[in-house]
């Protein structure tokens, strides 16, 4: 894990398990569960499918957050 997925990973996530699944990742993005389900397919976000559902460990949804710039909805915007 990169150190800033290190420095993002508590106060991000504290409330959410280590494995999240697609209602909790739409939660944290603020975004439809249709949403999350396109990025899953398409694979722009990094999951497992166990059985019929999928699964997301947190330092893929962090590795997404950095890469695509979406803002974190749980930090304060830098100005």
């Amino acid at each position: 894990m990169e150190s800033y997925e290190k420095n993002m990973y508590q106060p991000i996530f504290k409330d959410y398990p280590d494995v999240l699944d697609v209602k909790q990742v739409s939660e944290i993005l603020k975004v439809s569960t249709k949403t999350i389900y396109r990025l899953l397919r398409v694979g722009e976000i990094d999951s497992l499918k166990i059985g019929r559902e999928f699964r997301i460990p947190k330092v893929n949804l962090l590795r997404y957050i950095r890469v695509s710039g979406v803002q974190s909805f749980d930090q304060p915007t830098k100005n």
